[in-house]
Protein backbone atom coordinates (compact mmCIF):
# COMPACT_ATOMS: atom_id res chain seq x y z
CA UNK A 1 0.00 0.00 0.00
CA UNK A 2 1.52 3.05 -1.31
CA UNK A 3 1.85 5.80 2.03
CA UNK A 4 1.19 9.54 1.31
CA UNK A 5 2.52 12.20 3.14
CA UNK A 6 1.11 15.26 4.76
CA UNK A 7 2.84 18.05 5.49
CA UNK A 8 1.63 20.01 8.56
CA UNK A 9 3.00 23.04 10.10
CA UNK A 10 4.30 22.85 13.93
CA UNK A 11 0.88 25.60 14.48
CA UNK A 12 -1.25 22.72 13.25
CA UNK A 13 0.26 20.09 14.98
CA UNK A 14 -2.80 19.32 17.35
CA UNK A 15 -4.61 18.53 14.13
CA UNK A 16 -1.92 15.28 13.98
CA UNK A 17 -3.96 12.72 16.61
CA UNK A 18 -7.36 13.31 15.60
CA UNK A 19 -6.97 12.93 12.06
CA UNK A 20 -4.64 10.24 12.48
CA UNK A 21 -7.46 8.71 14.49
CA UNK A 22 -10.20 9.52 11.62
CA UNK A 23 -7.97 7.55 9.31
CA UNK A 24 -7.59 4.51 11.31
CA UNK A 25 -11.58 4.20 11.84
CA UNK A 26 -11.82 4.69 8.39
CA UNK A 27 -9.32 2.18 7.23
CA UNK A 28 -10.76 -0.71 9.87
CA UNK A 29 -14.37 0.05 8.71
CA UNK A 30 -13.12 -0.59 5.25
CA UNK A 31 -11.65 -3.62 5.90
CA UNK A 32 -14.97 -5.18 7.00
CA UNK A 33 -17.18 -4.39 4.08
CA UNK A 34 -15.84 -7.42 2.14
CA UNK A 35 -17.63 -10.48 1.67
CA UNK A 36 -21.16 -8.52 1.10
CA UNK A 37 -22.58 -9.31 4.32
CA UNK A 38 -25.03 -6.50 6.16
CA UNK A 39 -23.64 -3.89 8.12
CA UNK A 40 -25.26 -1.42 10.72
CA UNK A 41 -24.37 1.42 8.93
CA UNK A 42 -25.62 3.62 11.76
CA UNK A 43 -22.99 2.99 14.37
CA UNK A 44 -20.71 3.50 11.80
CA UNK A 45 -22.06 7.04 10.52
CA UNK A 46 -21.87 7.43 14.20
CA UNK A 47 -18.47 6.41 14.50
CA UNK A 48 -17.33 8.61 11.67
CA UNK A 49 -19.67 11.70 12.96
CA UNK A 50 -17.76 11.50 16.95
CA UNK A 51 -13.88 11.03 14.72
CA UNK A 52 -15.03 13.97 12.52
CA UNK A 53 -16.04 16.34 15.09
CA UNK A 54 -13.00 15.49 16.92
CA UNK A 55 -10.55 17.29 13.98
CA UNK A 56 -13.64 19.95 13.74
CA UNK A 57 -12.61 20.76 17.56
CA UNK A 58 -8.62 20.21 17.00
CA UNK A 59 -9.30 22.83 14.32
CA UNK A 60 -10.85 25.14 16.32
CA UNK A 61 -8.95 25.32 18.88
CA UNK A 62 -5.79 25.91 16.63
CA UNK A 63 -7.94 28.92 15.14
CA UNK A 64 -9.25 30.52 18.43
CA UNK A 65 -5.74 30.03 20.31
CA UNK A 66 -4.32 32.16 17.33
CA UNK A 67 -6.91 34.75 18.22
CA UNK A 68 -5.42 35.43 21.57
CA UNK A 69 -3.63 38.61 22.32
CA UNK A 70 -1.52 38.37 25.04
CA UNK A 71 0.57 41.99 25.38
CA UNK A 72 0.08 44.04 28.78
CA UNK A 73 -1.78 46.65 27.71
CA UNK A 74 -4.58 46.28 24.06
CA UNK A 75 -7.02 48.97 22.56
CA UNK A 76 -10.41 48.25 22.26
CA UNK A 77 -12.17 50.62 19.94
CA UNK A 78 -10.85 54.01 21.66
CA UNK A 79 -10.59 52.32 25.61
CA UNK A 80 -7.17 51.31 26.43
CA UNK A 81 -7.46 47.54 28.34
CA UNK A 82 -5.02 45.72 30.63
CA UNK A 83 -3.78 42.96 31.41
CA UNK A 84 -4.86 41.28 34.16
CA UNK A 85 -4.68 37.52 33.95
CA UNK A 86 -4.15 34.56 31.99
CA UNK A 87 -5.53 31.31 32.11
CA UNK A 88 -8.08 28.50 30.37
CA UNK A 89 -11.74 29.23 29.37
CA UNK A 90 -13.95 27.02 27.31
CA UNK A 91 -15.67 27.87 24.18
CA UNK A 92 -18.44 26.51 22.43
CA UNK A 93 -18.79 24.95 18.56
CA UNK A 94 -21.28 22.98 17.01
CA UNK A 95 -19.07 20.03 17.19
CA UNK A 96 -18.26 20.43 21.14
CA UNK A 97 -16.45 22.51 23.76
CA UNK A 98 -13.03 23.64 23.34
CA UNK A 99 -10.17 24.32 25.80
CA UNK A 100 -8.25 27.52 24.94
CA UNK A 101 -5.50 29.53 26.87
CA UNK A 102 -6.34 33.44 26.87
CA UNK A 103 -5.70 36.66 28.72
CA UNK A 104 -7.77 38.75 30.56
CA UNK A 105 -8.24 42.29 30.30
CA UNK A 106 -9.46 45.23 32.42
CA UNK A 107 -10.16 48.76 31.25
CA UNK A 108 -7.42 51.10 32.40
CA UNK A 109 -7.68 52.83 35.44
CA UNK A 110 -10.91 51.07 36.24
CA UNK A 111 -11.08 48.92 39.76
CA UNK A 112 -12.78 45.75 39.87
CA UNK A 113 -14.61 46.82 36.67
CA UNK A 114 -15.44 43.67 33.58
CA UNK A 115 -13.00 41.79 32.06
CA UNK A 116 -12.78 40.90 28.71
CA UNK A 117 -10.82 38.45 26.55
CA UNK A 118 -9.57 38.88 23.04
CA UNK A 119 -10.99 35.58 21.98
CA UNK A 120 -14.75 36.75 22.71
CA UNK A 121 -13.98 39.86 21.50
CA UNK A 122 -13.04 39.04 17.89
CA UNK A 123 -15.08 36.29 17.33
CA UNK A 124 -18.55 37.64 18.55
CA UNK A 125 -19.00 35.26 21.39
CA UNK A 126 -22.33 35.21 23.21
CA UNK A 127 -21.64 35.48 27.30
CA UNK A 128 -19.97 31.83 28.13
CA UNK A 129 -18.27 31.44 25.10
CA UNK A 130 -20.74 30.52 23.10
CA UNK A 131 -19.96 31.14 19.49
CA UNK A 132 -22.12 32.79 17.19
CA UNK A 133 -23.24 30.15 14.88
CA UNK A 134 -23.13 27.57 17.63
CA UNK A 135 -25.41 29.88 19.87
CA UNK A 136 -27.72 30.94 16.83
CA UNK A 137 -28.04 26.95 16.02
CA UNK A 138 -29.37 26.59 19.83
CA UNK A 139 -31.80 29.00 19.49
CA UNK A 140 -32.97 28.03 16.23
CA UNK A 141 -33.70 24.61 17.96
CA UNK A 142 -35.41 26.37 21.38
CA UNK A 143 -37.86 28.59 19.14
CA UNK A 144 -38.86 25.34 17.98
CA UNK A 145 -39.74 23.29 21.10
CA UNK A 146 -39.06 22.83 24.67
CA UNK A 147 -35.33 22.29 25.71
CA UNK A 148 -35.48 18.65 26.51
CA UNK A 149 -36.69 18.59 22.77
CA UNK A 150 -34.39 20.60 21.38
CA UNK A 151 -31.47 18.73 23.58
CA UNK A 152 -33.11 15.26 21.54
CA UNK A 153 -32.88 16.85 18.83
CA UNK A 154 -29.43 17.85 19.28
CA UNK A 155 -28.59 14.09 20.32
CA UNK A 156 -30.09 12.86 17.24
CA UNK A 157 -28.04 14.31 14.61
CA UNK A 158 -24.59 14.49 16.56
CA UNK A 159 -24.30 18.20 16.86
CA UNK A 160 -24.54 20.49 19.55
CA UNK A 161 -23.52 17.35 22.24
CA UNK A 162 -24.75 20.34 25.13
CA UNK A 163 -27.09 19.56 28.23
CA UNK A 164 -30.60 20.39 28.94
CA UNK A 165 -29.89 23.82 30.51
CA UNK A 166 -27.58 24.74 28.06
CA UNK A 167 -30.70 24.88 25.63
CA UNK A 168 -32.69 26.77 28.56
CA UNK A 169 -30.16 29.53 28.73
CA UNK A 170 -28.53 29.92 25.59
CA UNK A 171 -31.69 30.67 23.22
CA UNK A 172 -33.14 33.45 26.28
CA UNK A 173 -29.37 34.90 25.60
CA UNK A 174 -30.11 35.50 21.94
CA UNK A 175 -33.76 36.38 22.10
CA UNK A 176 -31.88 39.35 24.46
CA UNK A 177 -29.42 39.96 22.11
CA UNK A 178 -32.12 40.80 19.28
CA UNK A 179 -34.77 41.73 21.74
CA UNK A 180 -32.39 44.87 22.79
CA UNK A 181 -31.79 45.99 18.71
CA UNK A 182 -34.86 44.92 17.92
CA UNK A 183 -36.20 48.34 16.40
CA UNK A 184 -33.19 49.22 14.58
CA UNK A 185 -32.89 45.68 12.95
CA UNK A 186 -36.43 45.79 11.70
CA UNK A 187 -36.00 49.10 10.15
CA UNK A 188 -32.92 47.51 8.13
CA UNK A 189 -34.58 44.29 7.47
CA UNK A 190 -37.43 46.10 5.60
CA UNK A 191 -35.30 48.48 4.03
CA UNK A 192 -33.16 45.67 2.48
CA UNK A 193 -36.68 43.93 1.63
CA UNK A 194 -36.69 42.96 -2.36
CA UNK A 195 -40.40 43.09 -3.20
CA UNK A 196 -41.58 40.70 -5.89
CA UNK A 197 -41.91 41.95 -9.53
CA UNK A 198 -45.08 39.85 -9.53
CA UNK A 199 -46.94 41.69 -6.34
CA UNK A 200 -49.63 43.85 -6.35
CA UNK A 201 -51.03 44.73 -3.38
CA UNK A 202 -49.75 44.25 0.33
CA UNK A 203 -51.95 43.58 3.24
CA UNK A 204 -51.84 44.09 6.87
CA UNK A 205 -53.95 42.05 9.39
CA UNK A 206 -53.92 41.57 13.60
CA UNK A 207 -54.99 38.53 15.50
CA UNK A 208 -54.97 37.71 19.10
CA UNK A 209 -54.29 33.93 21.06
CA UNK A 210 -54.54 33.84 24.29
CA UNK A 211 -51.75 31.82 26.18
CA UNK A 212 -50.69 30.40 29.73
CA UNK A 213 -48.67 33.35 31.35
CA UNK A 214 -47.32 32.85 35.46
CA UNK A 215 -48.44 35.82 37.71
CA UNK A 216 -47.37 36.42 41.27
CA UNK A 217 -50.73 35.62 43.16
CA UNK A 218 -51.55 37.09 46.47
CA UNK A 219 -50.28 35.74 50.02
CA UNK A 220 -54.03 35.06 51.98
CA UNK A 221 -54.23 37.59 55.16
CA UNK A 222 -52.86 36.28 58.35
CA UNK A 223 -49.68 34.42 58.85
CA UNK A 224 -48.78 31.46 55.73
CA UNK A 225 -48.81 28.02 56.70
CA UNK A 226 -45.83 26.20 57.51
CA UNK A 227 -45.47 24.75 53.95
CA UNK A 228 -46.64 27.38 51.86
CA UNK A 229 -44.73 28.95 48.94
CA UNK A 230 -42.53 31.65 49.36
CA UNK A 231 -43.64 33.28 46.08
CA UNK A 232 -46.64 31.62 45.22
CA UNK A 233 -47.72 31.90 41.54
CA UNK A 234 -51.02 31.42 39.62
CA UNK A 235 -51.58 30.37 35.60
CA UNK A 236 -53.58 32.70 33.71
CA UNK A 237 -54.35 32.80 30.15
CA UNK A 238 -53.60 36.41 28.57
CA UNK A 239 -54.36 37.70 25.17
CA UNK A 240 -50.88 38.12 23.06
CA UNK A 241 -50.90 39.81 19.53
CA UNK A 242 -49.86 38.42 15.98
CA UNK A 243 -49.48 40.67 13.11
CA UNK A 244 -48.81 40.04 9.32
CA UNK A 245 -48.17 42.19 6.78
CA UNK A 246 -48.53 39.81 3.06
CA UNK A 247 -47.86 40.79 -0.08
CA UNK A 248 -50.02 39.15 -2.76
CA UNK A 249 -50.35 38.55 -6.64
CA UNK A 250 -52.92 39.96 -8.97
CA UNK A 251 -55.41 37.33 -8.20
CA UNK A 252 -55.01 38.06 -4.68
CA UNK A 253 -52.72 35.09 -3.86
CA UNK A 254 -49.83 35.48 -0.92
CA UNK A 255 -46.43 35.83 -2.23
CA UNK A 256 -44.41 36.15 0.88
CA UNK A 257 -45.40 36.74 4.70
CA UNK A 258 -43.64 38.89 7.32
CA UNK A 259 -44.97 37.91 10.80
CA UNK A 260 -44.30 39.63 14.07
CA UNK A 261 -45.94 38.54 17.26
CA UNK A 262 -46.02 40.40 20.92
CA UNK A 263 -46.46 38.99 24.27
CA UNK A 264 -49.71 40.11 26.31
CA UNK A 265 -48.52 43.24 27.96
CA UNK A 266 -47.31 45.14 24.67
CA UNK A 267 -48.69 48.34 23.38
CA UNK A 268 -51.22 47.51 20.29
CA UNK A 269 -50.58 50.95 18.99
CA UNK A 270 -46.48 50.57 19.16
CA UNK A 271 -47.19 47.00 17.05
CA UNK A 272 -49.09 49.15 14.69
CA UNK A 273 -46.68 52.03 13.81
CA UNK A 274 -44.37 48.99 13.42
CA UNK A 275 -46.34 47.84 10.80
CA UNK A 276 -47.31 50.85 8.91
CA UNK A 277 -42.99 51.96 8.76
CA UNK A 278 -42.94 48.01 6.91
CA UNK A 279 -45.64 49.22 4.83
CA UNK A 280 -44.07 52.79 4.48
CA UNK A 281 -40.92 51.28 2.84
CA UNK A 282 -42.81 49.00 0.74
CA UNK A 283 -44.38 51.66 -1.07
CA UNK A 284 -40.92 53.46 -1.36
CA UNK A 285 -39.74 50.40 -3.33
CA UNK A 286 -43.47 50.44 -5.25
CA UNK A 287 -45.68 52.81 -4.99
CA UNK A 288 -48.50 51.15 -7.03
CA UNK A 289 -49.19 48.74 -4.67
CA UNK A 290 -52.14 48.42 -3.13
CA UNK A 291 -52.54 48.66 0.79
CA UNK A 292 -55.65 46.57 2.72
CA UNK A 293 -56.19 45.85 6.45
CA UNK A 294 -57.92 42.37 6.91
CA UNK A 295 -58.87 41.51 10.19
CA UNK A 296 -61.90 39.44 11.97
CA UNK A 297 -64.45 41.77 13.23
CA UNK A 298 -63.08 42.37 16.86
CA UNK A 299 -63.36 46.16 17.60
CA UNK A 300 -60.20 47.03 19.05
CA UNK A 301 -58.58 45.06 15.75
CA UNK A 302 -59.99 47.67 13.88
CA UNK A 303 -59.80 50.89 16.38
CA UNK A 304 -56.23 51.33 16.86
CA UNK A 305 -55.25 49.94 13.28
CA UNK A 306 -57.36 52.06 11.41
CA UNK A 307 -55.97 55.29 13.36
CA UNK A 308 -51.99 54.36 12.56
CA UNK A 309 -52.93 53.04 9.21
CA UNK A 310 -54.55 55.45 7.09
CA UNK A 311 -54.43 57.16 3.48
CA UNK A 312 -52.69 59.98 5.82
CA UNK A 313 -50.19 58.16 7.30
CA UNK A 314 -49.68 55.88 4.42
CA UNK A 315 -50.01 58.69 1.52
CA UNK A 316 -52.45 55.91 -0.35
CA UNK A 317 -55.73 54.79 -0.61
CA UNK A 318 -56.35 51.98 2.08
CA UNK A 319 -59.07 49.42 1.63
CA UNK A 320 -60.46 47.73 4.72
CA UNK A 321 -62.34 44.05 4.77
CA UNK A 322 -63.83 42.43 7.65
CA UNK A 323 -62.42 38.68 6.80
CA UNK A 324 -64.79 36.51 4.10
CA UNK A 325 -64.84 33.30 6.57
CA UNK A 326 -65.66 35.33 9.60
CA UNK A 327 -68.78 36.49 8.09
CA UNK A 328 -69.93 33.07 6.69
CA UNK A 329 -69.30 31.55 9.83
CA UNK A 330 -71.71 33.87 11.44
CA UNK A 331 -74.51 33.56 8.84
CA UNK A 332 -74.22 29.57 9.20
CA UNK A 333 -74.95 30.18 12.63
CA UNK A 334 -78.26 32.13 11.67
CA UNK A 335 -79.45 29.72 8.94
CA UNK A 336 -79.67 26.92 10.99
CA UNK A 337 -81.74 28.94 13.36
CA UNK A 338 -83.75 30.41 10.38
CA UNK A 339 -84.05 27.38 7.90
CA UNK A 340 -83.13 24.40 9.92
CA UNK A 341 -80.21 22.04 9.83
CA UNK A 342 -81.27 20.77 6.18
CA UNK A 343 -81.95 23.74 4.24
CA UNK A 344 -79.46 25.55 5.80
CA UNK A 345 -76.19 24.39 3.85
CA UNK A 346 -78.15 25.65 0.63
CA UNK A 347 -78.97 29.06 1.92
CA UNK A 348 -75.50 29.33 3.05
CA UNK A 349 -74.29 28.71 -0.10
CA UNK A 350 -76.20 31.22 -1.69
CA UNK A 351 -75.37 34.01 0.87
CA UNK A 352 -71.81 33.37 -0.03
CA UNK A 353 -72.30 33.69 -3.67
CA UNK A 354 -74.11 36.94 -3.48
CA UNK A 355 -71.15 38.12 -0.85
CA UNK A 356 -68.54 37.09 -3.84
CA UNK A 357 -70.08 39.00 -7.17
CA UNK A 358 -72.56 41.59 -5.45
CA UNK A 359 -71.70 44.45 -3.92
CA UNK A 360 -74.36 45.31 -1.89
CA UNK A 361 -74.74 41.89 -0.69
CA UNK A 362 -74.33 42.38 2.95
CA UNK A 363 -77.16 44.61 3.08
CA UNK A 364 -79.18 42.71 1.47
CA UNK A 365 -78.78 39.88 3.70
CA UNK A 366 -79.21 42.35 6.44
CA UNK A 367 -82.75 42.54 5.71
CA UNK A 368 -83.73 39.64 5.31
CA UNK A 369 -82.25 38.60 8.82
CA UNK A 370 -84.06 41.51 10.27
CA UNK A 371 -87.10 40.54 8.18
CA UNK A 372 -86.88 36.87 9.57
CA UNK A 373 -88.77 38.29 12.96
CA UNK A 374 -85.95 36.26 14.77
CA UNK A 375 -83.70 38.12 16.35
CA UNK A 376 -83.45 36.68 19.59
CA UNK A 377 -83.97 33.08 18.57
CA UNK A 378 -81.66 31.51 21.52
CA UNK A 379 -79.66 28.27 20.92
CA UNK A 380 -78.16 27.50 24.40
CA UNK A 381 -76.39 30.40 25.66
CA UNK A 382 -76.42 32.47 22.19
CA UNK A 383 -78.48 33.94 20.08
CA UNK A 384 -76.93 33.68 16.60
CA UNK A 385 -79.45 36.18 14.68
CA UNK A 386 -78.69 38.95 16.78
CA UNK A 387 -75.17 37.87 16.74
CA UNK A 388 -75.14 37.48 13.15
CA UNK A 389 -77.17 41.30 12.61
CA UNK A 390 -74.83 42.92 14.98
CA UNK A 391 -71.80 41.73 12.75
CA UNK A 392 -73.89 42.99 9.45
CA UNK A 393 -74.39 46.07 11.20
CA UNK A 394 -71.07 47.00 12.21
CA UNK A 395 -69.17 46.08 9.96
CA UNK A 396 -71.07 46.50 6.15
CA UNK A 397 -68.93 48.92 4.89
CA UNK A 398 -66.14 46.36 5.19
CA UNK A 399 -67.88 43.46 2.87
CA UNK A 400 -67.52 44.41 -0.15
CA UNK A 401 -65.87 41.67 -1.29
CA UNK A 402 -67.30 41.66 -5.08
CA UNK A 403 -64.92 45.38 -5.46
CA UNK A 404 -62.30 43.45 -3.74
CA UNK A 405 -62.21 40.34 -6.47
CA UNK A 406 -62.19 43.07 -9.15
CA UNK A 407 -59.12 44.30 -8.16
CA UNK A 408 -57.35 40.94 -7.53
CA UNK A 409 -57.30 41.97 -3.58
CA UNK A 410 -57.55 39.10 -0.85
CA UNK A 411 -60.65 38.60 1.14
CA UNK A 412 -59.71 35.85 3.66
CA UNK A 413 -56.82 36.93 6.63
CA UNK A 414 -55.75 33.02 7.08
CA UNK A 415 -52.39 34.33 6.91
CA UNK A 416 -52.69 35.89 10.50
CA UNK A 417 -54.87 32.92 11.67
CA UNK A 418 -52.16 30.79 10.37
CA UNK A 419 -49.49 32.63 12.03
CA UNK A 420 -51.93 32.41 15.66
CA UNK A 421 -51.15 29.12 15.65
CA UNK A 422 -47.34 29.05 14.18
CA UNK A 423 -46.45 31.40 16.87
CA UNK A 424 -48.36 31.25 19.90
CA UNK A 425 -50.33 27.40 19.44
CA UNK A 426 -47.06 25.17 18.69
CA UNK A 427 -44.82 26.71 20.77
CA UNK A 428 -46.66 28.56 23.72
CA UNK A 429 -49.90 26.45 24.82
CA UNK A 430 -48.41 23.27 25.24
CA UNK A 431 -49.59 21.31 28.53
CA UNK A 432 -48.83 22.68 32.19
CA UNK A 433 -46.82 25.22 30.05
CA UNK A 434 -46.77 28.72 31.59
CA UNK A 435 -44.78 32.21 30.36
CA UNK A 436 -43.28 35.48 32.00
CA UNK A 437 -43.72 38.30 29.68
CA UNK A 438 -39.76 39.08 29.02
CA UNK A 439 -38.42 35.34 28.35
CA UNK A 440 -41.52 34.99 26.44
CA UNK A 441 -40.82 37.91 24.43
CA UNK A 442 -37.33 36.69 23.31
CA UNK A 443 -38.87 32.99 22.31
CA UNK A 444 -41.84 35.00 20.19
CA UNK A 445 -39.34 37.45 18.36
CA UNK A 446 -36.82 34.38 17.12
CA UNK A 447 -39.77 32.69 16.51
CA UNK A 448 -41.22 35.30 14.17
CA UNK A 449 -37.82 35.52 12.23
CA UNK A 450 -37.86 31.86 11.81
CA UNK A 451 -41.53 31.78 10.62
CA UNK A 452 -40.77 35.35 8.02
CA UNK A 453 -37.31 33.50 6.57
CA UNK A 454 -35.55 36.36 7.83
CA UNK A 455 -33.60 34.58 10.55
CA UNK A 456 -30.19 34.96 8.93
CA UNK A 457 -30.56 38.15 8.05
CA UNK A 458 -31.84 39.10 11.42
CA UNK A 459 -29.65 37.64 13.43
CA UNK A 460 -26.51 38.78 10.89
CA UNK A 461 -27.47 42.07 12.32
CA UNK A 462 -27.65 41.52 15.86
CA UNK A 463 -24.56 39.56 16.19
CA UNK A 464 -22.31 41.97 14.59
CA UNK A 465 -22.11 44.42 17.08
CA UNK A 466 -20.35 41.72 19.75
CA UNK A 467 -17.41 41.75 17.40
CA UNK A 468 -14.73 43.85 18.00
CA UNK A 469 -11.08 44.66 17.18
CA UNK A 470 -8.42 43.92 19.68
CA UNK A 471 -4.99 45.62 18.80
CA UNK A 472 -1.78 45.91 20.45
CA UNK A 473 -1.13 49.02 22.52
CA UNK A 474 2.38 50.88 21.92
Amino acid sequence: MAAIVIEIPDELKGLVVPIRALVEAVERVRTRTGGGRALDYGEIEQTMAEKTAAVERASHRVVLQALDVDRPRVHVGRETYARVGRGPSTYYTLAGSVEVTRSLYRKEGERNGKVVDPVSLRTGALEGGWLPQTARAMAHLGQQGTSREAEASARQTGRLPYSRCSFERVPHAVGELYVAARADIEDALIDAYDVPAEARAVSVSLDRANIPMEEPRKRPVGRPRKDAPKRPITRVFRQAYAATVTLHDEEGNALHTIRHGRMPQAELSALCEGLGNDVLALLDQRPDLKVMLLHDGAHELWNVPAQILNEKSLGTKVSELVDFWHVIEKLGRAAVVLHGDAAAKGVVARWKLRLLNSSPAASEILQELLGAGRRYVRVGKTKPVHEAITYLENHAERMNYACARKQGLPIGSGNVEASCKSLFGLRFKRPGSRWKEKTGEHIVHLRALALSDRWDQALDLAFQPLRRSVKRAA
